[in-house]
């Protein structure tokens, strides 16, 4: 049996992993191990963890990495302390392999202990392109990476083309449109979506779900996290004049956050009786359900790109921070410009919903995920103990180099 670790350190992680959870805890052959860290424990960022283990899962080990702040360099401390503390998690678990999920700067730290302390790092969502700090990390993680399952024919492309091996670059999909699969599956329509809205914490109005309403989720631009408060604002001002009620989703854990929020109870503070709904977060089969029922996603969420392409979502996506990465034809681009955000989302309502695209996978990411580490764990453990081998010789000079050279 080996014994794999995955990191979850951000409320997104867990929705990008889920349905791969579920395979690899049926698989004999594998003891999962789930490690909870950073934002994921949190209350003001929905504390996931208790999602996780609401589904049935043991959480392993809680590392509390987060510094708070609203500027770049508490995320370079929350890194800093994430090394650390996973490094301390790994030397006491000990796991065959360690997996490290999409592009938050929580997730470099992971990547980062795993590679210095000789596991075996598979890395889920690698090859993708945004606007943002996330690219940096993203390719730095594959950099570091001993398998790389991606989601999309792009990302393949991408890592390969960054040296990669190909025997090692497998499209697989992404976990988080499995879930979206199975609520596509049970949808019925407000029936599914206003149980949710009933029983989900939070604050403001109500919504009715037997009646048009839009979603909002935007995270501050790590790169112009000083004008998170008035990119925030513009997006406040257009759904306002809309007239249509609006779920809206807490901010990441990111530089600027505290601005989005800062916008966010201003707004409240001004028009009290605004049908707004705010909320810190929903398992994400209640949040996929919720956005099959809404008129709109309106942000910059990469939930709107992957997700809602194959739910046929109707998405506005606001600014940079999703610049280059794949998308259907559900998506409209636009500025932070408040006339220029009511036209989309007035488009969008009135088109409804889009034919699926599969784009990033149809729906059976996760199995799929836990075979490919079953199969290939022993080869990446292999490639370690090569290179190791390779290194000892570099470093001592004592090499028959012609022997070396034909070790399989």
């Amino acid at each position: 049996m080996k014994k794999i670790a995955v990191f979850v350190t951000a409320r997104p992680s867990y929705a990008r992993i889920r349905s791969a959870l579920v395979a690899m805890r049926s698989d004999p052959d594998v003891e999962l191990v789930v490690v909870a860290a950073a934002s994921a424990l949190l209350e003001r960022y929905g504390r996931v963890v208790d999602t996780i283990e609401a589904d049935g899962f043991t959480v392993a080990a809680r590392l509390h990495s987060v510094v708070e702040g609203n500027d770049p360099a508490q995320s370079v401390q929350t890194v800093g302390l994430g090394l650390i503390s996973a490094s301390q998690a790994l030397a006491k678990l000990r796991p065959d392999a360690v997996v490290t999920i999409a592009d938050r700067y929580e997730t470099i730290a992971t990547a980062i202990a795993a590679s210095y302390m000789n596991i075996p790092l598979i890395h889920i969502q690698g090859g993708e392109f945004t606007g943002n700090i996330d690219n940096k990390v993203r390719h730095a993680i594959t950099k570091l990476s001993d398998l790389h399952l991606v989601a999309s024919q792009g990302a393949w492309k991408r890592v390969v083309g960054m040296g990669e091996d190909p025997a090692r670059t497998v499209i697989t999909g992404c976990p988080s449109v499995d879930i979206a699969d199975q609520v596509k599956r049970g949808f019925a329509g407000p029936k599914t979506v206003q149980p949710i809205l009933d029983r989900a914490m939070g604050v403001g109005h109500p919504v009715r779900a037997d009646a048009p309403f839009i979603v909002v989720m935007q995270h501050p631009v790590t790169s112009q996290y000083e004008d998170a408060q008035r990119q925030a604002e513009m997006t406040l001002e257009a759904t306002y004049k809309t007239g249509l009620p609006v779920v809206w989703f807490w901010p990441n854990v990111d530089a600027g956050s505290d601005g989005t929020s800062k916008a966010l109870r201003r707004f409240r503070e001004q028009h009290p009786d605004a049908p707004y709904r705010f909320f810190k977060n929903l398992p994400p089969q209640d949040f996929l359900a919720l956005l099959l029922g809404a008129g709109c996603l309106i942000g910059n969420s990469s939930v709107g790109i992957r997700e809602c392409a194959f739910l046929g979502v109707p998405v506005v996506n606001i600014g940079n921070r999703q610049t280059g990465r794949e998308r259907g034809p559900n998506v409209i681009d636009t500025s932070h410009d408040v006339e220029a955000i009511v036209q989309a989302i007035t488009a969008q309502v009135a088109h409804g919903s889009y034919e699926a695209s599969h784009i990033y996978g149809d729906g059976t990411a996760g199995p799929q995920i836990a075979a490919q580490i079953s199969a290939q764990l022993a080869r990446m453990a292999l490639d370690i103990e090569k290179r190791d081998f390779f290194n000892g010789v570099a470093m001592t000079g004592q090499a028959d180099w012609d022997g070396v050279l034909n070790t399989p």
